[in-house]
Order: C-alpha cells, then structure tokens, then sequence
C-alpha cells in the first residue's frame, strides 16, 4: 500500500469524523481526497462520492429517526424532484458532456478540469455558509407551511448540483427547509440527512451502467467513513461541534482555492 493510499483512507475516517461532529461539511472533501490522493478521475470520484455521503447520510438519518427528529412528510417532498434531477443528471447529463469544453489561448478545460473547477465552486459556496454561521440567528414559525413550487424548483436544483459534483448539498438544502417549508433548525439538519441520503444513493445507481464500479475499494473506504462517523458522534459529546464548524469552513476554503489552483496551472 502507497502513502497515498494510506492518507486516501486516513481520509475517508476524517470525512466521517467531522460528519459525527458537526452534522455535515465533511462530504465536501469525498472528491478532493479520491482526485489528489487516490487518483481516480473526476467523473468516477463524484459518482463514488455519492455512494459514500448516501451511506454516511443514511447512518446519520436513521439515528434522527430513532429521535422522532424528521419530518417525514417534507424531506419526501423535497426529496422526490431531487433524485429525479440527480439520477438523470447521473444517467443522462454527466455522459453527454463532451470531453473538451473550451480554450483559452492555448488553456485547454476538459470535462475532468471543468468539473473539478465547478466542484471548487460550490466548496467555495459551501465555506462561506460554514463560515458564517448564521444558524442560530433564523427564526421559524411554530407551524410547518409548504410552498410547494418553490419546493419542488430548490430540490430539483439541488438535485443537478449534487449529480455534477457528488456533494451531499447539506450548506443548501437546511437553509431552504428553514426559510421555504418553515421548519425548525432541529428538524431541518435532521431531515437533510435523509433527504441526501435518498437523492444520493438513487444518484449514484445512475451510474452504475455509465461507469465501471471497483466495489471492493468503495465498500472499503465507505466502511472507514462510517466507523469515523461513529467516532465523531463519540466525540461530540465532548467537543461542541457547532464551535468547529467556522474553523472547518476555513480548511474548505483553503482546499476550495487549492483545487481551483491545481487545475488551471
């Protein structure tokens, strides 16, 4: 075994850890970890990345479930136009993007640049969320509403957002179940677990038959993810995870300049 490789699933464990600590974030790092220390390619590091947040999210949302802390009714809504958008954004839109996208000068972007580059994006979009912090400061009201337009329009969104880069979309599905279906902060971290769960996995059988999937290798490093998770909800009862959350917005933000770095030089 490479170093590499050692430090690939010394980072799987990493990613379940911060997912036990703080609820989320963690799934950010799934693509860097697979492109930079394990070497897989960009279009199969973020359909394995889908595999892994569905699993570490689905651990999370059956432990809220034991708590009564999801609202079934809403993550179903939200849940049903993003996988439909994130298994045809999988099955579909991911093959059909054509391997050269453009030129600047003599700066050829690939389809493996371009989506590493749209990734740094949203990991940018992701930091600033974490950085903010700003969860405690929403206020809801007492009785759940749904506006179901604009539901349907943010999950679908969502939705072709996690099938292009393989995050979990945590930083926008809370804050949309917040301030769209009126839900408690609580409720809303809660149920987004299930909701990403849902929408990843189904995103990721997409890409079963695009793709040649080395199951050995991803059960593996799930696996390691998911013992990190554990050890992560372990910790939390003594290090309060929320107060971690800005300083791990910062490293995403680092690694999210990083990669966009790395790829256009």
């Amino acid at each position: 075994m490479q170093i590499t490789d050692i430090l690939g699933y010394s980072g799987a464990l990493i990613i379940g850890v911060v997912l036990g600590l703080i609820g989320g974030g963690g799934s950010i790092l799934t693509v860097p970890v697979f492109v930079y220390l394990m070497h897989i390619s960009p279009i199969t590091a973020t359909a394995y990345s889908l595999f892994v947040v569905g699993v570490s999210a689905l651990v999370g949302a059956v432990n809220n479930l034991r708590k009564g802390l999801v609202d079934i009714r809403t993550a179903i809504l939200f849940a049903i136009p993003a996988f439909i958008a994130v298994y045809t954004t999988r099955k579909l839109l991911v093959p059909a993007i054509p391997e050269h996208l453009c030129s600047i000068e003599e700066f050829r972007i690939t389809k493996n640049i371009g989506v590493m580059i749209f990734f740094a994006i949203i990991m940018l979009l992701a930091s600033i969320s974490m950085i903010r912090n700003n969860k405690r400061d929403v206020k809801t009201l007492s009785k759940v509403k749904y506006n179901y337009p604009l539901i349907l329009i943010e999950g679908a969104v969502i939705g072709v957002l996690t099938g292009l880069v393989g995050a979990g979309g945590g930083f926008l599905i809370i804050p949309a179940l917040v301030l769209i279906a009126n839900l408690p902060m609580k409720k809303a971290v809660a149920t987004s677990l299930l909701i990403i769960a849902i929408k990843s996995l189904i995103g990721f059988v997409g890409d079963v038959e695009n793709l040649e999937i080395e199951w050995s290798f991803l059960l593996l490093f799930t696996a390691i993810s998911v013992v990190g998770i554990f050890i992560g909800i372990y910790l939390s009862n003594y290090i309060e995870g929320k107060k971690l959350e800005k300083s791990f917005g910062w490293f995403v933000l680092a690694m999210g300049i990083y990669v966009i770095i790395k790829e256009v030089t």
